[in-house]
């Protein structure tokens, strides 16, 4: 058995987190990039180098293209790099045998001349096996802090798109949206109270939708401001 099926990490993607469930205001690139990343269809054939700053919903990308790839037939991998970095660089061998790989979070392994030196050869091994790899970071690749020169010409030589943050106007239109996609019916004036009462990240927005969600159908009562209160506001 290959060291990639014995990873000690729980890998399953979230089920809510796809293209279609990634609000974006109006038409983007980005989606459009990754996905022909993964047909093939991109000039750049093995490497995507992801940006943005925190809460932008890169991780949610991440894991939307996996789950494209799934569909297309690939096999694919999403692993988060905070979960990686505390062991063994071992952990990332034989992942050239997986069709689409992602590494979430780039920035943290700006210290480690190690980590830094396994992400190379784990690029250059996707590459002889004609794979793909995806990796994100919260900043552009020069801005990462990375100090493997090979790694950094390697993060750029690829594909490289940003993911860009939303406004008030528009976490309150993807709140609507991922609230719709679970049937739950969320007005505007309850949605704009969620992000001006709690935090604006909208991971975090997220997380408290699917507290809201699971109480409001444990107590059958419909989520308004009042119940918002009751629920995360005690």
């Amino acid at each position: 058995m290959s060291k990639y099926n014995q990873l000690p990490l729980a890998v399953h993607l979230p089920d809510d987190e796809t293209f279609n469930s990634f609000y974006c205001s109006e038409p983007q690139p980005l989606i459009a990039n990754l996905k022909a990343f993964v047909e093939g269809k991109s000039q750049s054939a093995h490497g995507f180098y992801l940006f943005g700053q925190k809460g932008v919903g890169k991780s949610h990308l991440l894991h939307a293209t996996c789950a494209y790839a799934s569909q297309l037939g690939y096999s694919s991998v999403c692993l988060p790099l905070a979960e990686l970095v505390d062991m063994s660089v071992e952990v990332l061998a034989d992942l050239e045998q997986v069709d689409v790989i992602c590494l979430d979070d780039l920035q943290l392994i700006a210290k480690s001349n190690c980590w830094q030196r396994a992400i190379f050869d784990l690029y250059n091994r996707v590459i002889e096996n004609d794979k793909k790899i995806i990796l994100s970071g919260n900043d552009s690749a020069a801005q990462l802090g990375i100090r493997l020169p090979d790694l950094l010409s390697r993060i750029t030589w690829g594909m490289v798109d940003q993911a860009k943050p939303l406004t008030d106007d528009e976490k309150v239109s993807a709140l609507i949206h991922r609230a719709k996609l679970r049937g739950i019916d969320l007005n505007d004036e309850t949605a704009r109270y969620l992000i001006n009462r709690l935090s604006r990240d909208m991971a975090s927005l997220i997380d408290s939708l699917d507290i809201l969600d699971k109480a409001s159908i444990r107590e059958q009562r419909k989520i308004t401001i009042p119940f918002i209160k009751s629920t995360l506001l005690k």
